[in-house]
């Protein structure tokens, strides 16, 4: 018999999305995410190189959403429930 998958980020209740992890490894994805942000951002220099900075915190949101539709529940809109 085969397994339900065991997602690390539960769908929002509202709209699409993912909201709070619902596992240690999804807590381990936002803290190093995070960490990750508070590291770089004083290094990419905003007031010198705004498009650089811009796009360098466009791919790490990319990498983060690209983790949750990988590991969390299926994506869909939901009006609550």
């Amino acid at each position: 018999m085969e397994q339900a998958p065991r997602y690390w980020f539960a769908a929002k209740r509202y709209g699409w999305g993912w909201g709070l992890p619902l596992s240690w490894e999804g807590w381990v994805v936002y803290a190093i995410w995070f960490a990750a942000f508070l590291v770089a951002t004083p290094f990419l220099g905003f007031r010198v190189h705004p498009v650089e900075h811009g796009a360098i915190v466009v791919g790490m949101v990319a990498v983060l959403i690209g983790i949750c539709y990988w590991k969390g529940e299926p994506p869909r809109w939901r009006w609550g429930n």
